[in-house]
């Protein structure tokens, strides 16, 4: 594993999120937060998870399946793509980002707008809205496979073509 942090800072793990997964230092910003929840996700810490969680989410948590969710995982790195609020003078902010990970071999992107609010003067996670993709529209029909092959040959599809094309 590498000394850098999970979080993409170009820091080192000891110097970025490490302290505040140790409860040494607390995140000054939702920004800060979500980088070690991120972090904290790549470690395995699911501790510290349900501790920077606001209520709701912590009535819902399953440290059990995260943890498990988070080892199968290898965590490929997050971007932060938009703030609004969430800086040290402010009690409320708004995260939008995309991690990157992978689940044996097939990469995700899992992409959400995460709320923080900061309770008893520290920030906790408050809720999240993740943006799906959107699903796969046909152009034409599907062919089955015992319709008519569409090259014109005549034979069912499923003696035909099916077997030839990309999946």
């Amino acid at each position: 594993m590498s000394d850098l942090c999970p979080c993409g800072s170009g820091l080192a793990f000891e110097a970025c999120c490490e302290p505040f997964l140790m409860a040494q230092a607390k995140p000054k910003t939702a920004s800060q937060l979500m980088r070690a929840r991120y972090s904290a996700y790549a470690m395995g810490s699911v501790e510290y998870l349900y501790k920077t969680s606001g209520p709701k989410v912590r009535k819902e948590f399953d440290a059990e399946n995260s943890k498990r969710w988070a080892e199968s995982a290898r965590w490929n790195g997050i971007e932060i793509t938009a703030m609004t609020g969430g800086d040290e003078g402010d009690e409320t902010g708004t995260v939008e980002f995309v991690a990157h990970y992978a689940v044996k071999e097939t990469d995700f992107k899992h992409h959400e707008l995460a709320q923080f609010a900061k309770i008893d003067g520290e920030w906790r996670f408050i809720d999240g809205r993740i943006f799906s993709t959107d699903p796969i529209r046909r152009e034409q029909p599907k062919i089955g496979r015992n319709d008519a092959c569409p090259c014109g040959s005549g034979k069912k599809y499923k003696k035909c073509c099916q077997g030839t094309e990309a999946k």
